[in-house]
């Protein structure tokens, strides 16, 4: 035990070098990007090993595709070159080796050769590949932006709690079959029990975009006040004060939320989803609409959007209502229209201007996951 709490601290460390350890050509990248593509590349393999356990039905049918098994060998590859040239770069070989280590392991267990066997409809499953492609997809696609238009100039990529904010990330995917269950089941059950046939064909035969439109309305309009009862009922907001704790804003921090308030807030905003009888394309893009938005609004992003932030929640609209200011306490609860909150005279947007912090103040919450989990149900 002793022997792994000093590798990962030496694995911590090195992944948060200081600035002068991280420039181009001293082999910190080239470590960084092969560490991240060799154990994602693990998990998939482990995906392929075992897909009854560790996959996602949906995604299932791509494992057999053989483009994704050549996919899967050049990243195992990519991950094989980048760890030796930090190898040879970098004075510090953890990183290097480390990777290297998943790399073997994954080849080791069958690699890109590995074929996927499903031998049944299985009852309980683990989003891993969910987890994997999660992380990748949205890390590929706001960690770039961040650097090149950040709002906090010399915000570390892994910053303060990044390994709090990334399990968050792993136990939200990894169990998004109960999450997927328990948020779906009073919408579900609502809907069986209302008889609504005729009225829910009509809603269902608008236009896509139309749906789309109405859905953000009326789940808006749900989730502002359930957002608004987090804060001000004090039991809930012994849950909610989870995702306020985040003492630092990018595209990591949206998923810290309390296991429990996933379950109610998302079980509460899709019952005018199911319950109005709106088609499942809509539905589809509107999940996929909030799952990027979401990561929009808490990332380290220092455009403005002056006009666009009249309209639509905008970064700098929500970093106000995680701001430690107090002047930010209790504001800015809608998730997709800041008119809501001008309506229920809760909107807060100074001209150009944005908090100086983020948090609550002194810091109550602990850090770790299982502290956090463990928060709300603590004698205060």
């Amino acid at each position: 035990m002793a022997l792994i709490s000093r590798f990962r601290q030496l694995l911590r460390s090195d992944l948060e070098s200081p600035e002068a350890e991280r420039q181009f050509g001293k082999g910190w990248i080239s470590g960084v990007s092969a560490l991240i593509l060799a154990l994602s590349g693990f998990l998939l393999v482990l995906c392929l090993r075992f897909p009854s356990w560790f996959t996602v039905p949906e995604v299932r049918d791509l494992y057999g595709k053989p483009l994704f098994h050549v996919v899967l060998l050049f990243w195992l590859l990519a991950a094989f070159v980048l760890a030796i040239l930090s190898l040879i770069l970098r004075q510090s070989k953890i990183l290097g080796f480390t990777s290297l280590f998943f790399v073997v392991l994954a080849t080791t267990l069958g690699g890109a050769h590995t074929q996927a066997e499903v031998t049944g409809p299985s009852p309980v499953y683990f989003g891993m590949d969910w987890f994997v492609l999660n992380v990748i997809f949205t890390g590929l696609l706001f960690v770039p932006v961040e650097i090149l238009f950040p709002r906090h100039k010399g915000q570390e990529l892994f910053r303060f709690e990044w390994r709090e904010d990334l399990f968050y990330y792993f136990v939200s995917s990894m169990m998004v079959q109960c999450l997927t269950y328990v948020s779906l089941l009073p919408a579900l059950q609502l809907t069986a029990h209302t008889n609504w046939t005729d009225f829910r064909a009509a809603v269902s035969s608008q236009p896509i975009w139309l749906q789309f439109i109405e859905i953000m309305i009326l789940t808006d309009l749900v989730q502002y006040w359930v957002h608004r009862a987090f804060h001000r009922i004090p039991f809930l907001w012994n849950f909610h004060a989870v995702h306020h704790s985040a003492q630092v804003m990018d595209w990591m921090a949206g998923a810290r939320m309390h296991f429990l308030e996933i379950m109610v807030l998302r079980g509460l905003t899709v019952i005018p989803m199911y319950i109005l009888g709106y088609g499942a394309t809509a539905l589809h893009f509107y999940i996929f609409y909030v799952y990027l938005h979401s990561t929009f609004i808490h990332a380290n992003l220092g455009w403005t959007f002056s006009h666009l932030g009249k309209w639509i929640v905008t970064p700098r609209f929500h970093h106000w209502h995680h701001g430690i200011e107090a002047e930010a306490v209790d504001v800015n609860f809608a998730l997709h229209f800041p008119l809501l909150d001008r309506i229920f005279g809760t909107h807060h947007l100074p001209e150009k201007e944005w908090p100086q912090g983020y948090g609550i103040p002194g810091h109550p919450v602990p850090r770790s996951y299982w502290q956090q989990f463990l928060y709300p149900f603590r004698k205060k």
